[in-house]
């Protein structure tokens, strides 16, 4: 398991290597992990219920199975409707999630859903749709260690990066930095990560960015690590 003082401790002077277990080789889970685990910083695990978002993904046995073979941080996003967000965070932190993240868009249940994330002894976060003002983001900021962006439409795969993803981190970025949460909030950039966005991301404000392919489908993962490093903020 990571430390209790993971998220705190997280790189602040490079990009973040947020690897995407939905791009990884879902037959061969355990060998991917493996053979990434010294190059992701976090892994992320995508979890949609086919009505919030269009996809089925990630379920708690599989993460519960998947913790046992790595101490680098587990960020669960629930792609879930407000019906069932409580009981997936119940069961996620018992899986073995580090990092829970919400949407905003599920705001009939926010107050009750960081409460219970917060009860499990977990690290929260919140998302927000390509959609969704970036304003919404104000009320929450005080419950939450990591805000997401999706810069595409949600539960897709090999979307190309809105234009308003840029625009967005740089206005989310200045609304943290307002609130005085910029040394206590993570910001990541989700969806539309190619090797041409990613400079683009990281000059707009993105910590992080969540990698799939470009992590997963690297030849030289190493090379692939060490220009993540080295893109300048």
């Amino acid at each position: 398991m990571p430390s209790a003082t993971w998220l705190q401790d997280l790189p602040r002077k490079r990009l973040i290597a947020e690897y995407s277990l939905w791009s990884a080789d879902l037959a061969r889970l355990e060998a991917d992990i493996a053979r990434t685990e010294n190059y992701a910083d976090i892994y992320h695990l995508d979890v949609a219920d086919g009505h919030f978002a269009s996809a089925l993904l990630f379920f708690p046995d599989l993460v519960a199975r998947l913790r046992r073979l790595t101490d680098r941080p587990f960020h669960v996003h629930l792609m879930v409707a407000d019906d069932v967000l409580l009981d997936q965070i119940d069961q996620f932190a018992e899986a073995g999630a580090d990092l829970i993240s919400v949407h905003a868009e599920n705001e009939e249940v926010l107050h009750e859903a960081f409460a219970r994330i917060e009860e499990h002894g977990k690290q929260a976060g919140i998302v927000l749709r390509i959609e969704t003002p970036v304003a919404m983001l104000a009320p929450w900021l005080d419950h939450v260690g990591f805000v997401t962006l999706l810069g595409t439409a949600i539960g897709v795969k090999g979307q190309s990066l809105s234009d308003e993803a840029c625009p967005r981190l740089l206005e989310a970025s200045l609304l943290i930095a307002a609130a005085g949460r910029a040394r206590a909030i993570t910001l990541a950039a989700d969806g539309g990560i190619r090797e041409n966005t990613v400079p683009r991301l990281r000059a707009a404000g993105a910590q992080t960015v969540v990698l799939g392919s470009l992590a997963f489908g690297a030849p030289d993962l190493a090379g692939r690590t060490e220009w993540l490093h080295a893109l300048p903020a």
